[in-house]
């Protein structure tokens, strides 16, 4: 039977609603899909303001309004939902290595680009298998341009 992970930690994805972060079934690892919003602030994120300086600087934040305004939400909102990945597979016992499949839900396509080059921080060319989908709408408001649900292969050992 499957067992369920209530977050405990904040650093990993967090709920928006009455569900697990992730479930272990034998040896595979499934999160939820994760959003860019941290509940414990009730807040989407909406640009690199609101990510970490460090994260900022790696995303390529210019410092030019025209730039950042345009890119900032999607790449913001990328870096967020994969380091909540990322988080959340480490709290289970794996890596980003141990990632072998992605179902990424995006609001509009054209923000695809910006989003895969903040995906190969994550994983380099090791990047798992993916499924690409563009959706009318996601909870819990417009803002949230991109949602990913992660498979992860962590053997008991």
């Amino acid at each position: 039977m499957p067992t369920a992970k209530r977050a405990a930690s904040p650093a990993i994805a967090q709920p928006t609603a009455r569900y697990a972060p992730y479930k272990r079934a034998g040896d595979f690892i499934f999160l939820s899909g994760i959003i860019a919003v941290d509940p414990s602030r009730h807040k989407v994120i909406m640009g690199y303001a609101d990510i970490p300086p460090e994260a900022r600087k790696l995303l390529g934040e210019t410092g030019e309004m025209s730039m950042d305004v345009k890119e900032g939400p999607i790449a913001a909102q990328s870096w967020y939902v994969l380091d909540r990945i990322r988080a959340t597979v480490e709290s289970a016992g794996g890596r980003m290595t141990d990632v072998i499949k992605l179902v990424q839900y995006f609001r509009d396509l054209r923000d695809y680009p910006i989003y895969n080059r903040v995906r190969k921080q994550f994983f380099g060319a090791e990047a798992p298998v993916s499924t690409v989908v563009e959706v009318s709408a996601m909870l819990p408001t417009e803002e949230v341009l991109v949602e990913v649900e992660a498979t992860a292969w962590l053997p008991r050992r």
